[in-house]
Formats: C-alpha cells, sequence, structure tokens
C-alpha cells in the first residue's frame, strides 16, 4: 500500500526485456531510417554457411522498458507539428489504484481533422506514411494513394504517440489483432500488461482491449502506455458498466463521455455497432445461436426496450466529428455475426454488413478511417461470399474478420478452426485477421494461448501473403527450405516463427549436440532421408561432370536393372532378400 492508502499497480519488469533474445535466439533487432528522423524497427535473423541475414517484419517494440514509465512518445515532434491543442484530460481513477507518475502524458486534440485520410487527401505524405511504406517495402505514394482511397488504413491516434505506425490494407501484409483484456471473474492490470508485451514480442499487429471488469479506465491506461501498436476497445463495454450493467440505461451522453475519455486517452480504433438496425433483430429469432457478440447483444436490448433506433446509429455523424478531432479509426461491428456454421451467411448478417457500407461512406465524409469487422463461423464454402460482398458494398474498406471458424466440433482447438477460414479470407482479400485461442468458448486465455493463438494466426497470415504474392513473402520460405535441405539445423530453429519450441520438439529425440550438424533426423533416419538422398546425387554429379539430370537418370536406370535382376517382382520375400544381401 502507498502512502495515502491506494493500491500501488506494479507489473513485473525482469523479463520483459530478456525475453527478446531468449524468443529468437541469433535475432537482433536493426532500424532502417528514413527522412525526418524515422527510425523502422526491423528483426535481422542471422544466418550460418555464408548466407546473407534475413530482415523480418517486427512488431515487439522497445524492450528494456520499465513499464511504470511506459515506452518513449516516438510520434509527439509529428503530433505538434499538426493543428492540435493541449487540452486537460477527463481523469477516471479508481479510488483503489494509484497510477504511476511515469505514465503521465500531454493530451491533445485537432483543431479541425487530423485524421491521416485527411492529410492523404491533400496530398501529403505523413512521417506515419512514410514509416510504414518502409515496413512494407513499397513507395510512401502508394500508402498514401490507398489510404486517401479509404482502401486502407494507419490506425494511430494523436494521444497514443507511443506506437510504431502500421497500415492495414488488402494491398500489404495480412496483419492479425489479439484480445486481451480484464473480466469481472478473474486476470489483473499486470496480467494483461504482460499479455500485451507477450502477445507483440510474438507478432501481434494490433491488440485489442476487451476489459469488461473492475478498473477499466486504469488498467487501459497501463496497456496504451506500454503499447507498440494499435489498441481497439468497445467503448460500450465501460459505457455499461457506468450504469451498472442495465443496457436499458443506456444513453448517448453517457456513451460520447466515454468515447471522448478513451480517445484522451489514446485508443486508436473504436469497435462501434451502429449497424445493429430494429428491423434486423427478429430476423435472429430463428437462428441456433442468436446474437453471439457482446456488444450486438448491448445494443438489440437497448433498441428492443426503446423500441427505436440505436443512439449508435442516429448520433453517427456527431461521434464522426469526434473521431476526426483524434484520429481514432473505427473497427465498424459485426454485432450479428453468426455464432454456428448453421448460422452463416443469413439475412441478419448480411443486412448489417449493407449497413457498414452506408456508415463508412458516412465516415469518409468526415475523413475518418473505417474498417469493417466480419465473421464470425462460416463453412469454407460460404466464405468467399463474404469477401465478395464486403468489397462490393463496403467500397473496399479493409476487412477485419475473427477467422472465421470454419467448424464448430473442437473446443480446445478452435485456434486451428479458425486459422483454416483465416488463411482462406486472407487470400481472397480481408486486411486484417483477430486470433482466436484455444481456449475460445471455454475461457480468459493466459500467457501461453495468446502465444499459441498469435502464432497460429501470423502462419494463416503469411501462408495469405504467399497466395497473393505479396513482395518478399517468400524470401522467409526460401531461407528455411534452403537451411533444411543444407541440414542447418541451427538456422531451421531460428528461421521458425517459434524457434525455441523447433528446437524443442527436433531434441526431444535427437538431444545430442551433434545431431544440430547431422544430415538426417528421427523422421527419416540416416539411410531414408530424401535430402540426403537428392544431396548424394549431386555430389555424383559433380564428381563424374555430368548435369544432375542426368544423374538422375543413371541412378534410375541402376534401379531398374536391379528391379529385372530380382525377377520383376513388385514384392520380394523379406528373409531372401537379407540373406542374399546380409550387409544391407
Amino acid at each position: 500500500m502507498s502512502e495515502n492508502g491506494k493500491a500501488r499497480v506494479a507489473p513485473r519488469t525482469s523479463d520483459i526485456g530478456s525475453d527478446y533474445p531468449g524468443a529468437f535466439p541469433n535475432s537482433k533487432k536493426i532500424y532502417i531510417d528514413g527522412s525526418r528522423g524515422i527510425r523502422v524497427p526491423i528483426r535481422e535473423i542471422h544466418l550460418t554457411g555464408g548466407e546473407p541475414p534475413l530482415q523480418v517484419y517486427d512488431t515487439s517494440g522497445p524492450r528494456e522498458v520499465d513499464v511504470r514509465n511506459g515506452l518513449a512518445p516516438l510520434r509527439e515532434e509529428w503530433i505538434r507539428k499538426r493543428e492540435v491543442v493541449e487540452t486537460p484530460r477527463v481523469r477516471m481513477s479508481s479510488p483503489d489504484i494509484e497510477m504511476p507518475g511515469g505514465l503521465s502524458r500531454r493530451t491533445f486534440r485537432g483543431l479541425s481533422p487530423v485524421t491521416q485520410m485527411t492529410y492523404a487527401r491533400r496530398g501529403e505524405i505523413t512521417p506515419e506514411m512514410e514509416f510504414v511504406a518502409i515496413r512494407e517495402g513499397v513507395q510512401p505514394n502508394f500508402v498514401r494513394d490507398e489510404v486517401a482511397r479509404g482502401r486502407a488504413i494507419i490506425p494511430g491516434n494523436i494521444n497514443h504517440p507511443e506506437i510504431e505506425p502500421m497500415v492495414i490494407g488488402r494491398n500489404f501484409k495480412v496483419k492479425i489483432n489479439a484480445n486481451i483484456g480484464n473480466s469481472a471473474v478473474t486476470s489483473s492490470i499486470e496480467e494483461e500488461v504482460e499479455k500485451l508485451r507477450w502477445a507483440t514480442l510474438w507478432g501481434a499487429d494490433t491488440v485489442m482491449d476487451l476489459s469488461t471488469g473492475r478498473n477499466i479506465h486504469e488498467t487501459r491506461e497501463w496497456i496504451l502506455r506500454n503499447a507498440p501498436v494499435p489498441i481497439g476497445t468497445v467503448p460500450i463495454y465501460q459505457a455499461l458498466e457506468k450504469v451498472d450493467g442495465i443496457p436499458e440505461e443506456l444513453t448517448w451522453d453517457i456513451y460520447r463521455d466515454t468515447i471522448i475519455e478513451q480517445c484522451e486517452q489514446g485508443v486508436d480504433y473504436f469497435t462501434v455497432h451502429a449497424g445493429v438496425l430494429l428491423r434486423f433483430i427478429p430476423l435472429t429469432a430463428e437462428r441456433m445461436t442468436g446474437i453471439v457478440s457482446r456488444g450486438g447483444a448491448i445494443i438489440a436490448k437497448w433498441c428492443m426496450a426503446h423500441h427505436k433506433e440505436s443512439f449508435l446509429y442516429t448520433n453517427f455523424r456527431e461521434l464522426c466529428e469526434i473521431m476526426a478531432e483524434y484520429d481514432v479509426s473505427y473497427s465498424l461491428g459485426d454485432g450479428l455475426r453468426p455464432g454456428s456454421i448453421a448460422d452463416a451467411n443469413d439475412e441478419a448478417q448480411f443486412g448489417e454488413l449493407r449497413v457498414q457500407g452506408d456508415l463508412t461512406r458516412i465516415a469518409w465524409e468526415y475523413g475518418v478511417q473505417v474498417m469493417n469487422e466480419g465473421p464470425g463461423h462460416v463453412p469454407m464454402h460460404l466464405v468467399r461470399e463474404n469477401m465478395d460482398k464486403q468489397l462490393e458494398w463496403c467500397d473496399e474498406a479493409p476487412f477485419y474478420t475473427l477467422g472465421p471458424l470454419t467448424t464448430d466440433i473442437a473446443p480446445a482447438y478452435d485456434h486451428i478452426t479458425s486459422a483454416i477460414g483465416a488463411a482462406q479470407i486472407g487470400w481472397y482479400g480481408t486486411a486484417m485477421l483477430c486470433y482466436v485461442t484455444p481456449k475460445e468458448h471455454l475461457g480468459l486465455p493466459n500467457r501461453e494461448d495468446v502465444k499459441r493463438g498469435v502464432i497460429t494466426y501470423k502462419i494463416a497470415a503469411h501462408a495469405a501473403d504467399l497466395a497473393k504474392g505479396h513482395p518478399r513473402s517468400q524470401e522467409w520460405d526460401d531461407a528455411i527450405s534452403k537451411a533444411r535441405f543444407e541440414f542447418r539445423w541451427r538456422d531451421q530453429f531460428n528461421l521458425a516463427l517459434d524457434p525455441v519450441t523447433a528446437e524443442e520438439y527436433h531434441d526431444e529425440t535427437l538431444p545430442a549436440e551433434g545431431a544440430k550438424v547431422a544430415h538426417f533426423c528421427s523422421m527419416c533416419g540416416p539411410k531414408f532421408c530424401s535430402m540426403k538422398i537428392t544431396d548424394d546425387i549431386r555430389q555424383f554429379a559433380k564428381e563424374q561432370s555430368i548435369d544432375p539430370a542426368a544423374a538422375n537418370e543413371i541412378g534410375m536406370q541402376q534401379m531398374s536393372e536391379e528391379f529385372r535382376a530380382k525377377g520383376s517382382e513388385i514384392y520380394i520375400d523379406l528373409e531372401d532378400s537379407m540373406t542374399a544381401n546380409p550387409g544391407g
């Protein structure tokens, strides 16, 4: 306890910096310089055998940081040069929580729209646009044009200067989001900050704080001040806490104040379920699983109680004006998404998606950046329709989907059922995938669940990038394939998404250090390794000064002669074979 009787929240800092080299052996963080003092972080993986290092996208943020002080405000000087004014912040601190002074930040508000879309439409290339262009390996003017068109967003509240800018759009690398947040029954601020840093270490491009328990404001403050990636929220959750959990008691004034509070804190994008209209709610009555979105259910209950459209829909333009002053992006919520494959692609779901398109165009009038949320539970043969309709109805705004889960039969394995749909819809054009952990439908994910969910979705996103032909995506695959063929085991481990686990699996059967240079693994052994045999053929070809294809032909001819010598029998007696060839 502190002197004034408030409880101190002091997340552990000991492993925040040390986890990077522990997670990624033989990697180091380097920086690529741009103009205006821009330095873009990249993870460089050092290889053996004379191979050049491989550079890969990095989301981990600065390490060796005391979370009680937060990250350095990377973008503050960029923000100060815009049409902003410093304003006092509305504080909503809990009486039993003491916030460290090191987490205090200046609060800004735009005197006019200060969104990346606004600047892009003016033809300006902001530092954020240049930053993400370097990250993505594209030209800054391409980033600007995609943002101006609404086909991509750069989420970055002017009150979240700590973030390293990133872009979400179908013509860029597929991104992934990780959800964290406390609940009324479990988890603490300390745990959520650790989950944040853990998720970004393994590759989360954005993080959503879905806290619904006590100290929502304080949890979010800790997260924002330590987040190198954009943070999203569902503001209706906190607004509901202010009316003791009774949806019917919600008002526009309460919601607006909550929005402003979170804008001042630095939240980068809001999930807003403004597309849940009164006429769609009866369409869910015959569903297998009804309304499964928490936010969607809250709004549906309010609409039914008051028998009118929600305050989110009727006040949408005022909401746009507020968000434009802070450069907060919309993530237009899919409150009527299907919660089972039986309900996929129904009238309620697609009705809301059409309204999302209308709301997207309204937000663009104010220069507010927008992405659209999508399902959900969808069998594979219905996935493509979701992407096609979103592109048509929402004018190619970025699509952000939860999976989708392609079957409902695998609780504890829904990170897999959803990654199947995620890779598929990412290939079709979804810009960001919301991860699913093994705890989906079962409980609040812990640290290990977060890691497993992030890595599973990094696989799905990368597979989609490969299918789309994204520049440089295949470099990583080629590097690990070459290392595998050349039996550079250490390089194989270090090039993996999860190097430590890859090495642990290898060492379960071949733990000796000498196995790290062996030209075989425990799957095939030394005599049946196809890659070793192929390498032998190449060596034979080199020694005989013949083409490798010719060496293959010679090998095939020798095997053919041996086959005929044994009577051209497909099956031979093993004992006879061993007697005839005791050494083989």
